[in-house]
């Protein structure tokens, strides 16, 4: 065995409390090197002068082309655990405790692995309805203006003493006059790009925090969408933009206007005085922007007063307008301190509000279960992207990239990451798989099959195409939209409510051979299953048969599966 290739990391996704009695502990050790891994454990502060270890065996979870991983469910009223793993490939034996390697021989107390207390306090509490929910993610301009319409036309509004723009009509009571769409598509989740007052159309250049943009039709019309859309059993989750403001803020204008005598000059990050407001993009600004965007300068959210701001912003629209959750722009360039009191701010109102992060790179940091809930699964986007539509890895490849996935994230985690093919920020899936509507119909499936909260853009459902931004953000296609299309979405979505294994089970993947495009994986609890199968390549396949009852299939014929079809089965 190689010890390089063996890892373990205390206080992690490697380690951890689901409750009081319950201990989750993983190891990955190098592909095929183990042949058996036991797990020993003994309370750390026991009074005995040498600790009494217990063993269990550890049961191999998954593997990719690299590693295999290693898990134990542990179930004990210890508190305080000291824990070691020993792995055997046949021929010798290796102990491993501490970050240290021993082929024999006896460590001392303080040289184990150490769980030092199970507190209450550090255990994750991700909201229950997560597992159940099918977001849709609407970008207000974008939508709808009225009853299975937008208008499509540029317009503007007066607030105060700045214009605010619109660019393609779209308004909140738009979206609650289209709550029957919603509902028969099946989703039970809205996430609404920013709604707050703000002079762009895209609004993550914002104004004020406390008021819905006039474009959209204001507060009111915001309630009133709130209050329709939870009628109809539709949560509603909100951006928050917290990294940066709009120019035009208030605090940014006083520093403008009073430059070194401004109270608000902490708010943000290097000020370099006298600070003006570039007239040209090329114009360097002298002060930290988001992205160089002059328009919007970056916000010092470490400031405590700061902090307070935005934390109360956070508390506001869950008590008075009973949002259900907010999804938090540029969360990995905000400091984590922030994070953790908008967390205690929010949870303080209401402990089921969900808050997801937008984390493109590897976002274990943020879910240790004191900052977010979620993430923008945008590793899951990645993943499929390669495999569906640029057809780049095979299936052992994707295998391993989806169970690498899924090892950097606690289990409760997991059902609450937001699965996305499509976003405000990306070409549309569709127009990556060359507008072939069988390779895009095989990624959807997957995300519903998957574990994960699937997420639709508007209009993907309609087969809405596009490559650079004004493509991509293009009005919702009212009329002429892709009707089959529509039909497979409602139908995943619909199989996805009908089996709860696809909305609560562990997933394990059964067959995804090197040089194949075809996988074949399964989503289980104690009593029930669900295995899939799904042809990627471009030649027929033979499938193993059917584990259950047939529930949905496409291009299957005597047990061969043709190009892009696939197999559902429940038992």
């Amino acid at each position: 065995m190689n010890p390089a290739t063996i890892y373990h990391r205390p206080l992690s996704e490697f380690a951890f409390a689901t409750d009081g009695t319950h201990y989750v502990f993983r190891l990955r050790t190098g592909k095929g090197e183990a042949r058996s891994c036991r797990f020993f454990y003994a309370d750390r502060a026991a009074m005995a002068p040498e600790l009494d270890f217990a063993c269990l065996p550890m049961k191999k979870i998954r593997e990719d082309r690299y590693f295999d991983w290693y898990e134990v469910r542990l179930e004990t009223k210890l508190e305080r655990i000291a824990y070691w793993f020993e792995l055997s490939d046949g021929a010798e034996t290796l102990c491993y405790f501490g970050d240290c390697y021993e082929m024999a021989g006896t460590p001392t107390r303080a040289d184990y692995f150490q769980l030092p207390f199970n507190h209450r306090a550090d255990r994750l509490s991700v909201p229950e309805w997560t597992k159940d929910a099918v977001v849709y993610n609407i970008f207000p301009d974008s939508f709808a203006s009225g009853k299975c319409e937008i208008s499509g036309q540029p317009h503007s509004q007066r607030f105060g003493q700045q214009t605010v723009r619109g660019k393609l009509g779209g308004t909140l009571d738009g979206v609650a006059r289209n709550v029957d769409y919603l509902k028969a598509l099946g989703v039970n989740c809205v996430y609404l790009n920013p709604i707050f007052v703000a002079g762009e159309y895209h609004k993550y250049d914002l104004l004020d925090y406390y008021h819905v943009d006039p474009c959209f039709g204001g507060n009111e019309a915001f309630r009133t969408m709130v209050n329709t859309l939870h009628a109809s059993g539709i949560r509603v989750i909100i951006d928050g933009v917290f990294n940066h403001c709009g120019w035009h803020f208030f605090a940014f204008e006083d520093v403008v206007k009073n430059q070194e005598k401004s109270r608000y000059r902490d708010w943000f990050y290097d000020l370099t005085f006298p600070v003006h407001r570039p007239e040209t993009p090329e114009e360097i600004p002298d002060y930290a922007c988001f992205a160089y965007e002059r328009m919007m300068p970056k916000l010092n959210t470490a400031n405590p007063k700061v902090q307070k701001y935005f934390c109360d912003v956070g508390a506001y629209w869950v008590r008075e307008y009973g949002i259900d959750g907010w999804r938090l722009d540029v969360a990995s360039e905000v400091n984590d301190g922030f994070w953790r009191a908008f967390r205690d701010a929010v949870k303080g109102e209401n402990p089921e509000a969900l808050l997801i992060g937008e984390v493109w790179e590897s976002a274990g940091h943020w879910l240790q279960g004191d900052m977010f809930d979620s993430t923008m699964n945008y590793d899951f986007r990645k993943h499929c992207c390669a495999f569906f539509a640029e057809k780049r890895t095979d299936a052992a490849e994707f295998s391993g990239r989806i169970t690498d996935m899924l090892m950097r994230c606690r289990l409760e985690m997991l059902p609450a990451q937001l699965n996305l093919l499509d976003s405000h920020d990306v070409s549309r899936f569709l127009s990556l798989c060359g507008g072939d509507t069988a390779s895009y119909r095989l990624a959807i499936l997957f995300m519903m099959c998957f574990v994960g909260m699937p997420t639709i853009f508007y209009g993907d459902e309609l087969g809405v195409q596009g490559m650079q931004e004004e493509e991509y953000r293009a009005p919702m296609p009212w009329k002429g939209g892709d009707l089959a299309l529509l039909g497979f979405f409602r139908k995943a979505i619909a199989m996805r409510h009908a089996l709860s294994p696809l909305r609560e089970g562990s997933f394990q993947m059964l067959s995804a051979e090197g040089g194949s495009r075809v996988i074949r994986f399964r989503r289980y609890t104690g009593t029930e299953c669900v295995t899939v199968c799904i042809n990627a390549g471009k030649t027929d396949a033979v499938i193993p048969s059917s584990e259950g009852t047939l529930y949905w299939a496409e291009g299957l014929q005597d047990g061969i599966l043709s190009p892009g079809g696939f197999v559902v089965t429940f038992r």
